[in-house]
């Protein structure tokens, strides 16, 4: 699926200015004139500014590009399959991710993710019990960012 440039500019726009909205609610820090808000308030500027430009592309090529077209790989029941399974990985991780935890989440996803991709099963199991071990440990010891435990007790 292909979006006119105005489309995206637009979704972009919005964005940048639901950022600028929120930041305002950011605290002051007494003393100083840098903030929390001012670098999300100067990418969110900046995305504003390259979303207008977005916007007016768009609104030039308008007749010769429609708002929306339809991809060829909507009509291609694998991909449609695989992209379906990326979508519901990341719904079941939202969902389930604080009451499962990291591991055994991120266990399921990825040997469904492997074997809906056509890895040999033995290797799909083995890489997505290995995987979200090594991810864990990277974000838990060297990131110091915990992952949500869920079932496991914490080992660490």
């Amino acid at each position: 699926m292909k979006f006119n440039d105005a489309v995206l500019g637009a979704i972009f726009l919005a964005l940048s200015i639901a950022v600028l909205v929120t930041i305002q609610g950011f605290p002051k820090i007494p003393g100083q004139s840098v903030g929390p808000s001012a670098f999300p308030g100067l990418i969110a500027v900046l995305l504003a500014g390259c979303s207008i430009a977005l916007i007016w592309r768009g609104w030039r090529e308008r007749a010769s590009q429609p708002l929306v077209a339809i991809g060829a790989w909507l009509s291609s029941p694998p991909h449609v399959r695989n992209f379906l399974v990326v979508v519901g990985g990341l719904v079941f991780y939202v969902l389930a991710a604080d009451t499962l935890g990291f591991l055994p989440c991120g266990a399921i996803i990825l040997c469904a993710l492997f074997l809906t991709l056509r890895v040999r099963p033995l290797l799909a199991v083995a890489l997505a019990l290995i995987v979200p071990v090594v991810i864990h440990l990277i974000f838990y010891k060297l990131l110091r960012v915990p992952l949500p435990w869920g079932v496991l007790p914490v080992m660490w």
